[in-house]
């Protein structure tokens, strides 16, 4: 007999009136704030301006939530499209779904859409939002919680997850929470790339390719611990290969940029630091040569007026003393 377990949720979607509020959706929209937010902070620290993450999501997070629904629907296709299934409940997103393979990529057309609009590297940019992806996929996954989905191996550890549902072959009991073990790892891979950024002054897209090679180190052990239906290569499981393959890309990315392009960029986006800097340093010189250069130069000027008026002065008293003797 289990003393303790996480209880799921006896249902994942409260209705405000006809309005269904959905735990899923719910979790996706604030992780999607979440990494505005943090991203918008850290690109201001780099030199950027205010307001131009959320400009570029715009782009980037309705790309994203297309390429994270196709991963998902390609890869299990056998949910929509064999017999028995209704395709229509592949655009049923709000029942859960998103591979964060599919999101990763098209999310990154989105946002190279918006960088090249606003004439920023789409390297600097991914490096500045990467810690807020990685606690956005920390909150998403709990919407995984609200489906009773994706839990691993049965236990009787104390935090196993209990299931209730009897639905899409689901079998009631308590396993791994391995919704809650990639929420932690998320959450821990999110400092680490903090921490190193600002120890190694990371740059140039090496902040985000350490969130890929952690991220994928962790979900290659969650990965495993899973025991829903997946389509598997020489007996792993296809994201289990997935994971493999970005690592090794991201872990190749990191020791070349390393190599070619060291250190971080010195601007971000073009005219945010110039203009500020200008602004700033026109004030400043006006502030001090206003009350010093420009009194200077008045008292020069009426040092040099009297001395003109007096020449004047003199130059007239001589011609009409001349014109007397004459």
């Amino acid at each position: 007999m289990e003393l303790a377990f996480i209880p799921s949720p006896s249902r994942g979607v409260l209705y405000l009136g006809p309005i269904p509020l959905r735990g899923y959706a719910f979790c996706i929209i604030i992780g999607v704030f979440v990494a505005v937010w943090l991203g918008n902070k850290r690109w201001i620290a780099r030199g950027g301006r205010a307001g131009t993450v959320a400009d570029i999501a715009v782009w980037a997070v309705p790309f994203g939530l297309v390429g994270g629904r196709l991963y998902h629907v390609i890869t299990d296709y056998e949910l929509y499209f064999s017999e028995g299934r209704d395709w229509v409940d592949a655009f049923k997103i709000w029942e859960g779904g998103l591979g964060i393979w599919g999101a990763i990529a098209l999310g990154a057309v989105g946002a190279w859409i918006g960088c090249r609009r606003r004439a920023i590297p789409l390297p600097a940019y991914a490096d500045a939002i990467a810690p807020g992806i990685a606690f956005a996929q920390a909150i998403g996954r709990w919407g995984n919680w609200f489906n009773q989905e994706l839990y691993g191996k049965p236990t009787d550890l104390p935090w196993a997850l209990e299931i209730t549902s009897s639905s899409d072959g689901r079998v009631p009991g308590t396993y791994h929470p391995t919704f809650l073990y990639e929420s932690l790892w998320c959450v821990g891979v999110a400092f680490l790339v903090i921490w190193a950024d600002r120890r190694f002054r990371l740059g140039h897209g090496r902040a985000f390719a350490l969130y890929v090679a952690a991220y994928c180190t962790g979900r290659a052990w969650i990965e495993y611990m899973r025991v829903d239906d997946a389509h598997h290569i020489l007996g792993l499981r296809l994201n289990v290969w997935t994971a493999i393959l970005v690592f090794l890309l991201a872990v190749t990315y990191l020791v070349v940029s390393s190599k070619k392009r060291p250190g971080r960029e010195d601007v971000v986006e073009p005219g945010a630091v110039t203009s500020g800097d200008d602004t700033g340093g026109g004030e400043k010189s006006e502030d001090t040569g206003t009350s010093e250069d420009t009194g200077t130069s008045a008292a020069a000027g009426k040092d040099a007026g009297n001395e003109d008026e007096a020449e004047a002065g003199a130059d007239a008293k001589d011609e009409a003393g001349s014109g007397k003797k004459t």
